[in-house]
C-alpha cells in the first residue's frame, strides 16, 4: 500500500511538473507571438508584417545570399531539390522586388540604414526608380532562367548541379547588392562577388573552352575592377566619405580639382569593360559562347545591364548632370563610342556561324543602344536608353534560352545546320523569331519603341548621324537574323532528319514563350513602363541628379 501511495505521489508530482512546463511554454509562446505581432521601432509600434515590410530592401540581398549558402545542404538532402530551392528563392526575391518598385512609385524613395547606423558611418541601402526598375528586371530574368535551368543544367553540367545553383544565387546576390547599395565601397564588394561568381559559372561550360573563356574574363574583369577601385579611392581622398549621396553634395565645390576628373575617367573605363563596350569587349564573345546555356542567358540578360546601371548611377548619382554633360563633355564621348559599338557589333555578328557567338556579338551592338541613350543626355534619348535596358534583357535572354533549347534537343549550335528546324521545333523557333524581330526593331515589339525613342532623341540633339547609325544597324540585324530564318523555315533538314518532331521540355519552353510574349506586350503597351517608371526616372536623372 505504501508503495502504491509512493507511486501515486510520484505521478502527481510529475504531472504538476509537466503542467508547469506546459504553462511556462504557453506563456513563452504568447510572449513570442506578441513580439512577432507587435514590435516597437523608433518609438513606433509595428505589426509583424509591417516589421517585415520595413526590412524588404535588405531582403533582396539577404534571401539569395542565405539561399546560396544553404544550397549545398539542400543538395545533400536530395540532389533533385536544388532546382526547386533556387526557383523558390528567386520567386520570393521577385515578389520583394516588385513590392519595392510599387512602393517607390506610390510613396517615393526607400532608404534603409543597415544596423540603424546613419550614413556616412553606416551603410545605407537606397531604392529609387532607377534601381527599383533594374532590381525588378534582375529578379524576373533570374526567375525565368531558374525555371528553364532544370534539364539544361542536368545535361550541360552533369554532376555539378548543386554548386551551379549555389553560385547562381550568389551571382544574384552580387547583382542585387550592386544595384541597391548607397555606399560606394559596398558597391565594389558586391561588384567583386558578382564577378567571381560569373567567372565560376562560365568555367563550368564547354570543358576546356569554358575555363579559358573564364580566365580571359577574369583578366579583363580584374583590370576593370582596378580602374573602378582607383576611382573610388580618388573620390574618397577628396570628399572623405563613401556615401554616394554625400559625395554628390560635396563634389560640385571641388570640380576644379583634377583628381575628380581622373576619378570619372577611371570609372568610365572600368564600366566600359564591364559592359563590353567596343573596343573593350574582348572578354565577352568567348564568355557568352562557352558558358553553359543557362549561364549564358543569365549573364547576357543581366550582367551588362547592371554594368550600364552602374555607369548611369555614377554619372548622374555620384557626379552631377552638369559635370558629365557640360563641364567634361563625357556624355558626348559616350554617345560616339556607343554609335561605333552599334555598327561594329552588328558587322561582327554577320561573320559568325555559331548561334551563341552571333548573339554575343549582337550584344555588343545592343549595349551600344543603351549607352547611346545615356550619351544623348536629353529626355527622350534617356527614355529610349532606359527602355532598351528592359528590351535587351527580355529579348537577349529569350534568344540565348532558345539557343540552349536547340542545343539540348539536337546538340547543334552551327546555324547553317538548323535547316528545317522550324518543322521539328515550331514553338521554339517562333520564340526565336519574335525575339529577333524585337531586336531588329519591327513595329509592335518593344525593340521598335526603344529605337524610335533613340531616333527622336538623336534628332532632338541635332545628331542625324545617330539616326543613320540606328537605321543601318537595324538593316545589319536583318542580315544576320535572316540567315537563321532562312535555314530554320526554308532549309531541308539534312543534319537533323533523325530527330523527331519534338519540343524542349515544358520547363524550358514556358520561360521562352513568356519572354517572347512580353517583347510584344511591352511593344504594344509601352505606355505603362514609360509613364510610371522611365519618364519620371529620366527627369530625376537629368534634372535632379541621382540618389537623394
Amino acid at each position: 500500500m505504501s508503495n502504491d501511495g509512493s507511486h501515486l505521489s510520484h505521478v502527481y508530482r510529475s504531472s504538476i511538473g509537466i503542467g508547469k512546463v506546459i504553462e511556462i511554454s504557453n506563456g513563452a509562446f504568447e510572449r513570442i507571438s506578441r513580439i512577432l505581432s507587435r514590435a516597437e521601432i523608433g518609438g513606433c509600434v509595428m505589426t509583424g508584417f509591417e516589421l517585415i515590410a520595413t526590412h524588404l530592401p535588405i531582403l533582396t540581398v539577404v534571401v539569395p545570399l542565405i539561399a546560396g549558402f544553404l544550397t549545398p545542404i539542400v543538395g545533400w538532402i536530395d540532389r533533385r531539390l536544388p532546382w526547386y530551392w533556387v526557383m523558390l528563392a528567386m520567386f520570393v526575391v521577385l515578389l520583394i522586388a516588385g513590392n519595392n518598385l510599387v512602393t517607390v512609385i506610390n510613396s517615393g524613395t526607400i532608404q534603409y540604414k543597415l544596423g540603424g547606423w546613419d550614413p556616412p558611418f553606416g551603410i545605407e541601402y537606397v531604392i529609387d526608380l532607377l534601381n527599383g526598375f533594374v532590381c525588378l528586371i534582375i529578379a524576373f530574368i533570374a526567375f525565368m532562367v531558374s525555371i528553364y535551368s532544370k534539364e539544361s543544367v542536368k545535361k550541360e553540367v552533369p554532376g555539378k548541379t548543386t554548386p551551379f545553383y549555389s553560385v547562381f544565387l550568389l551571382l544574384i546576390t552580387g547583382l542585387m547588392g550592386m544595384t541597391i547599395t548607397g555606399d560606394i565601397f559596398n558597391f565594389y564588394v558586391f561588384l567583386e562577388i558578382s564577378s567571381l561568381t560569373a567567372y565560376a559559372l562560365i568555367a563550368m561550360g564547354d570543358r576546356g573552352d569554358g575555363v579559358v573563356a573564364s580566365f580571359n574574363y577574369l583578366i579583363m574583369g580584374t583590370v576593370a575592377a582596378s580602374f573602378i577601385l582607383l576611382g573610388i579611392g580618388y573620390l574618397y581622398a577628396v570628399t572623405g566619405t563613401l556615401n554616394m549621396a554625400d559625395m554628390q553634395n560635396l563634389l560640385p565645390s571641388i570640380y576644379q580639382n583634377k583628381v575628380v576628373l581622373a576619378a570619372l575617367a577611371f570609372f568610365m573605363v572600368g564600366f566600359s569593360i564591364k559592359v563590353g563596350l567596343f573596343p573593350l569587349h574582348a572578354w565577352l564573345p568567348d564568355a557568352y559562347t562557352h558558358a553553359p546555356s543557362t549561364a549564358s542567358a543569365l549573364i547576357a540578360g543581366l550582367m551588362t545591364k547592371v554594368g550600364a546601371y552602374a555607369m548611369i548611377r555614377f554619372m548622374f548619382g555620384v557626379f552631377t548632370p552638369d559635370f558629365v554633360i557640360t563641364t567634361t563633355g563625357m556624355t558626348n564621348i559616350l554617345a560616339w563610342a556607343a554609335a561605333l559599338a552599334i555598327i561594329v557589333g552588328s558587322v561582327l555578328a554577320i561573320a559568325q556561324s555559331d548561334i551563341k557567338r552571333m548573339l554575343a556579338y549582337s550584344s555588343i551592338s545592343q549595349i551600344g543602344y543603351i549607352l547611346l541613350g545615356v550619351g544623348l543626355a536629353n529626355m527622350i534619348g534617356m527614355e529610349g536608353g532606359l527602355l532598351h535596358v528592359l528590351n535587351h534583357a527580355l529579348m537577349k535572354c529569350a534568344l540565348f534560352l532558345v539557343a540552349g533549347a536547340i542545343f539540348y534537343k539536337t546538340g547543334i549550335r552551327n546555324l547553317y545546320q538548323f535547316k528545317g528546324l522550324g518543322k521539328k521545333m515550331p514553338v521554339t523557333t517562333t520564340v526565336f523569331m519574335i525575339a529577333a524581330l524585337s531586336m531588329i526593331g519591327v513595329p509592335g515589339t518593344v525593340g521598335f519603341t526603344s529605337k524610335w525613342y533613340l531616333a527622336l532623341g538623336s534628332v532632338d540633339a541635332g545628331q542625324w548621324i545617330f539616326v543613320f547609325v540606328i537605321l543601318l544597324s537595324s538593316l545589319l540585324n536583318i542580315v544576320y537574323f535572316w540567315r537563321v530564318f532562312d535555314n530554320i523555315w526554308f532549309g531541308h533538314p539534312h543534319e537533323i532528319e533523325h530527330i523527331k518532331k519534338d519540343e524542349a521540355p515544358l520547363t524550358m519552353l514556358a520561360p521562352m514563350v513568356i519572354l517572347a510574349l512580353l517583347c510584344v506586350f511591352f511593344g504594344l503597351f509601352a505606355y505603362y513602363p514609360v509613364h510610371y517608371v522611365i519618364e519620371p526616372l529620366s527627369v530625376e536623372l537629368l534634372k535632379l541628379g541621382g540618389m537623394p
